[in-house]
């Protein structure tokens, strides 16, 4: 488990998937999303099969939010070429956090 921080703000815990099967297994038959998800290298997300719609941070190598969105289901996102990973959480969750483009967030693991 780790933490989704930017400055002193904690946005949510985050789970973490730096792998194929952690990102084939996060999503798919879920009817929502606690925290968020980080998929990290990642360019570009889809929806495909999972049950509800998504907020999608992408982040730079910096650490700076490039881009966010909102996809609906079934759907399939164009890569964004400067995205090192991604930030998925349930539709609506950006918002309530305030995360907007330009703010630095980080991924702190929750040992630090």
């Amino acid at each position: 488990m780790a933490w989704l921080v930017s400055d002193a703000r904690v946005f949510a815990s985050a789970k973490i998937a730096n792998n194929r099967s952690d990102r084939r297994r996060h999503l798919l038959g879920r009817t929502h999303l606690e925290g968020a998800l980080v998929i990290r290298p990642c360019r570009s997300v889809h929806t495909l099969g999972i049950k509800f719609p998504i907020d999608v941070a992408f982040v730079d190598a910096d650490g700076v939010v490039i881009k966010t969105l909102q996809m609906p289901r079934h759907r399939i996102g164009f890569p964004v070429r400067r995205a090192k990973f991604v930030v998925q959480a349930q539709a609506g969750a950006f918002n309530r956090w305030g995360l907007r483009v330009g703010d630095v967030i980080e991924v702190r693991d929750q040992d630090n």
